[in-house]
């Protein structure tokens, strides 16, 4: 069984991986429709100010502090081997770490810095702004899934 100070660390590790596909989740199913609905120029503007403000230090200590988290508990699990829960510990590890924090560096994170290298009136931005919000979004999805899935994960290693 799980306890002590490990515990503490997974029972973070479930809090934040379970925070994170919350905030996906928003972004998924209303933030994007509502923003695609509106016309090119105003959502280009908009998705670029939403962009720049979730850069906070909140956001960043769930988003990114929850990386490290999984990568301690990865680290910590390989040094203990529990006799319950490893498989899921480490599972849920290999998601968040790869499958949500590092899809959003190579699929999200790009097209963001596409978007914001567009001025929101143009021509360029109008054709580009209806493949952004389909392809943001569908990785978007996967975030959330994998995102949720390491949180349960977490959550089995416990019970």
């Amino acid at each position: 069984m799980i306890d002590g100070p490990y515990y503490v660390l997974v029972l973070v590790g479930v809090v934040g991986t379970g925070l994170v596909p919350g905030v996906f989740c928003g972004f998924s199913t209303f933030v994007m429709r509502g923003l695609a609905s509106l016309p090119a120029a105003q959502g280009v503007a908009a998705m670029n100010a939403v962009n720049r403000a979730a850069l906070t230090p909140a956001f960043m200590l769930v988003f990114a502090g929850s990386a490290v988290v999984c990568a301690m508990i990865a680290v910590v699990t390989f040094v203990v081997w529990p006799d319950e829960g490893k498989a899921e510990l480490l599972l849920g590890s290999v998601l968040y770490l790869f499958a949500s924090f590092g899809l959003t560096l190579v699929a999200n994170v790009p097209r963001n810095e596409a978007l914001a290298r567009l001025e929101p009136g143009t021509a360029e931005a109008a054709t580009y702004w209806p493949v952004y919000v389909r392809e943001w979004t569908q990785w978007n999805h996967v975030r959330t899934l994998v995102s949720a899935v390491a949180a349960v994960l977490y959550v089995l290693a416990l019970s």
